[in-house]
Parts: C-alpha cells; sequence; structure tokens
C-alpha cells in the first residue's frame, strides 16, 4: 500500500516535494541526533535543533492549511506536533546531567593517589 500523495492539512508542503522528498528531512534529522548522541554533554545542541525542525515544519504546515481552510481539524494535529514532539524536545534539552561521573584520575607511577 502506499501512501496518499496529498494527504489533508499538507498542501503546504506537497507543494513544494513529495512526501518521499520530506522523509529525507526526518531522516537527516534523526541522523544528526544520533551523531550527537556520542558528542560530550553540553556539545549536543545539534541533535536538540535537528530533532525540532521536522515537527515544527509539519506543525506549521498544519497550522497554516486550518488558517486557509483546507484542513479544519489540521489546528489539533499542529498542537499535537507542538505538545508531545516540539515541547517535550525543548524540555529534554534543558534538563541538566546530574548523574553524568567525572572520569577517572590516574595514579603516576609510583605514587599513590
Amino acid at each position: 500500500m502506499s501512501p496518499q500523495q496529498d494527504p489533508a492539512g499538507l498542501r503546504l508542503l506537497t507543494e513544494r516535494c513529495s512526501l518521499a522528498s520530506w522523509a529525507w528531512l526526518w531522516i537527516g534529522a534523526g541522523l544528526v541526533c544520533i551523531a550527537s548522541a556520542f558528542v560530550r554533554i553540553g556539545r549536543d545542541w545539534a541533535g536538540f535543533l535537528a530533532a525540532l525542525i521536522p515537527p515544527s515544519v509539519w506543525a506549521v504546515a498544519y497550522l497554516l492549511a486550518v488558517l486557509t481552510g483546507d484542513y479544519a481539524r489540521g489546528g489539533f494535529v499542529a498542537v499535537w506536533y507542538l505538545t508531545s514532539h516540539v515541547g517535550v524536545i525543548m524540555w529534554a534539552a534543558t534538563v541538566p546531567e546530574h548523574s553524568v561521573p567525572s572520569p577517572p584520575r590516574r595514579a603516576r607511577k609510583g605514587k599513590a593517589l
């Protein structure tokens, strides 16, 4: 079964390119998030930024669909993306890393710690 070519509420996106092309936005963001998981704490901001982009784009598309009258129920979908995706990502970006242990100290040859 292939996906709809023009799903309700996403006209803003499908006028620019196909949904298959937009899928690469999600994939690219996911790859940046995976790469950011392996960098030092505090330097992983690119992952959080990348994670915000796809759901924000979808929320804007659905909000525009509501404002233009293309998809009246798009407001609910936009709120869902903004709360369950964007809101949670923004909250996660602010959670402090208290449980990260400091690196162990090494003793020099012949000297005790």
